[in-house]
């Protein structure tokens, strides 16, 4: 059996499907902002983005940026226990990649400069 559809629910069912696709967009772009961030260092300098200024900068604006979703978890169910929870998730990741996967893939931070290699004259 098929179920009948009043005039505007395709208009709901849209607005919907909209509401719920720029909910996902921005969800990505709160996600990808701190690494995108991360590659303006050497225009705003390494100084102020990189060390703990940075990790704090870039770990407030991830959870200023979660607030919506924290918030509609909330309403979805009802309970502060699942915005708890992708909170300790959000902070769990975070924690990990700025103490882990940072330091591993930048060689260390043991505080020395890093030597330039010389460029190949062949440009390559």
């Amino acid at each position: 059996m098929s179920q009948e559809q009043t005039p505007g629910s395709n208009r709901q069912n849209w607005a919907e499907r909209a509401q719920t696709a720029a909910s996902g967009l921005v969800g990505t772009i709160a996600g990808i902002a701190p690494h995108v961030l991360h590659h303006v260092a050497p225009i705003a300098g390494a100084a102020f983005l990189t060390g703990t200024t940075g990790s704090i900068v870039f770990g407030a604006a991830g959870f200023v940026l979660t607030i919506p979703m924290l918030l509609r978890l909330r309403r979805r169910f009802h309970t502060w226990l699942a915005p708890a929870i992708a909170l300790v998730l959000f902070v769990s990741a975070f924690t990990f990649s700025t103490l882990v996967i940072g330091p591993a893939i930048s060689g260390g931070d043991d505080g020395e400069p890093q030597a330039e290699e010389p460029l190949d004259p062949h440009g390559h």
